[in-house]
């Protein structure tokens, strides 16, 4: 990404350069070290983040071109969640965690999950993925020692997924038939790793707006920002991914929103995006509506490509009392065999209405605390990810479990965090030189 989008602002560099750590002037007579200086971020810490992207990437999908046994991808999934906890743990070993309501209320759905799987009502599976949720809400517990309301958890999830989509990308050119298969109606599949197209297109839209807002916050330029944002828009384009679409442009125009009043760059941009995309309903409107439509009938679109149904039949299905307060377990996000596609849904069927009242919770808490910080970047991107993720929960499942949505939740709390109080350096006492008196100036003894 460049040197530029690197670049936190911490104190001490370019950006507070003069300036003391809570940002007022530095006292005359101080060197720039002297003062508090915080604690940086390990680099182990990026690759913890990268181990749980790897994590989330799901083992079903669409064939790749070198056929990948679904065992071996779910040992390697597995095996990135257990090596992102020990080094983690390893980065963290005395246990240093930051109080986090984020966290605490992921930890509580714990508990609903577990009663409702110890009843091997889904199979020893469900048992399974619970303890997976379990290291995955740990290794978070772990990382939020560094959670400091600054951008580095944003900029690692940029790099991370944009690798994923470099993937993606690689297997667009090596083999154009295995990317863009009949079975999925010519959208865009991974055909390196097994990724389906509204998965794709979940990733293109979150690192778009994301870097959108860097670049509105002058936190990187604009040849780095080009080099993630345009390949992204053409590869979320092929997904024909309406979810992600549009949870990208009102995601936006929320978070940029939240920066109009105090950046002149975020009005500017806010202007021409209206402009360009008024010109472009008129001028492209029958495009925009195939593409939209992406070859369906009315009706199969009205039922959102078949989801209605099996939401209808999901909530007509007999629930026992225990089910109905803790669900059927943790499963595989499918009723009938056929994917719920919903999240609330999904966490219905297995945590019960007490795991969606946490869910909830654990949107209302976010989004609570984003509206009552006061204006900056990192609020215009909490915004932007926890707006995108309620947006999306109602076509796609995974805010009950260990998901990339968990993760884009975990970067919005990580940006909302209050920044770490800096403990002030002994300075060393510097001896005062006595001041020799010359012999001239010594006055006369008198007898």
């Amino acid at each position: 990404m460049g040197a530029d989008l690197r670049r936190d602002g911490l104190p001490g560099g370019p950006d507070t350069a003069g300036t003391q750590p809570g940002g007022g002037p530095r006292p005359a007579g101080t060197q720039p070290g002297a003062g508090p200086r915080p604690a940086g971020t390990p680099k182990t810490v990026g690759l913890v983040w990268g181990l749980l992207v790897l994590n989330t990437l799901g083992s079903a999908g669409a064939k790749t071109i070198v056929p990948l046994p679904r065992s071996l991808i779910q040992m390697a999934t597995m095996g990135a969640l257990v090596a992102a906890f020990a080094l983690a743990l390893a980065v963290n070993l005395r246990l240093r965690i930051r109080a986090s309501a984020f966290l605490f209320l992921l930890t509580l759905l714990l508990v609903p999950s577990m009663i409702s799987s110890v009843d091997l009502e889904s199979g020893f599976g469900a048992l399974f993925r619970c303890a997976r949720l379990a290291l995955f809400i740990g290794t978070l517990w772990l990382l939020s020692r560094w959670w400091d309301g600054g951008l580095t958890f944003a900029r690692h999830h940029i790099r991370m997924y944009f690798a994923v989509l470099g993937s993606v990308a690689a297997g667009l050119v090596i083999s154009p038939g295995a990317a863009l298969p009949e079975l999925y109606g010519g959208r865009l599949v991974g055909a390196l790793w097994p990724l389906t197209p509204p998965q794709i297109g979940q990733y293109a839209a979150v690192i778009i707006g994301l870097t959108v807002l860097l670049v509105l916050g002058r936190r990187t330029d604009r040849v780095s920002a080009a080099v993630v944002i345009v390949p992204s828009l053409v590869l979320l384009a092929l997904t024909h991914t309406r979810t992600a679409t549009l949870g990208l442009l009102i995601g936006l125009v929320l978070a940029i929103g939240s920066l109009i009043l105090t950046s002149a760059a975020a009005r500017r941009f806010f202007s021409w995006t209206v402009l360009c995309a008024t010109v472009a309903a008129v001028g492209f409107s029958s495009a925009l509506q195939a593409w939209f439509l992406r070859g369906q009938t009315q009706e199969n679109f009205s039922n959102l490509t078949g989801r209605a149904k099996v939401w209808d039949a999901l909530l007509a299905a007999p629930r026992t009392a225990s089910e109905q307060l803790f669900g059927t377990g943790l499963g595989d996000k499918s009723f009938g065999g056929l994917p719920i596609d919903n999240s609330w849904l999904a966490v219905y069927q297995e945590q019960g209405l007490t795991g969606a009242a946490i869910v909830a919770a654990i949107i209302v808490v976010l989004g609570g605390v984003a509206l009552l910080r006061p204006p900056s970047l990192q609020r215009a991107c909490a915004i932007f990810l926890i707006s995108y993720c309620a947006i999306a929960s109602y076509t796609e499942a995974g805010l009950g479990d260990a998901s990339p949505y968990l993760l884009h939740l975990a970067v919005a709390a990580s940006l909302l965090a209050a920044p770490a109080e800096a403990t002030a350096l002994p300075t060393p006492a510097v001896p005062v030189p006595r001041r020799r008196i010359p012999r001239w100036a010594r006055k006369a003894e008198v007898n």
